[in-house]
């Protein structure tokens, strides 16, 4: 199954932004970056996680960068960003169930059930936040 997924995920459309970046396999502090989120700076979220794009590839910094996005309404940023940190982890739960949420946003509700699919396979331990949260947005919004 996990091939299975992989393959689907490596089938969507190559994204270009970040493909000069190198590799990292150590995720840098993102705490900073993280409290600029979580006090709702998205603007100073997005400035401080481009320039780390830039030096940094990694799933996390992708998918932060694609939240903030979407919080700021920037959806076909956002979007492009949550495909990058599939691309680089297509394990990746928290941009899986993110990307789940700009799906809904955009009416995409066929993208977000997939996305939840996907986070059912994934999650191999039970409660798992990424799907229920997921769920939880999907039974939101009525769908």
């Amino acid at each position: 199954m996990r091939r299975r997924f992989a393959a689907v995920v490596a089938a969507m459309p190559l994204a270009l932004g970040a493909a000069g970046a190198p590799p990292s396999s150590d995720l840098p502090d993102l705490s900073a970056v993280r409290a600029l989120v979580y006090a709702g700076d998205y603007t100073k979220a997005v400035q401080r996680l481009t320039a780390l794009s830039e030096t940094v590839q990694h799933a996390e910094v992708y998918n932060l960068l694609g939240y903030s996005l979407r919080q700021l309404k920037r959806y076909a940023e956002a979007g492009h960003w949550y495909r990058e940190a599939l691309l680089y982890d297509p394990e990746h739960r928290p941009a899986l169930e993110y990307q789940g949420e700009l799906f809904l946003a955009l009416g995409d509700v066929a993208g977000a059930r997939k996305n939840l699919r996907y986070l059912e396979l994934l999650c191999t331990a039970k409660p798992c936040a990424e799907y229920e949260l997921l769920k939880k947005a999907l039974d939101k919004a009525g769908r």
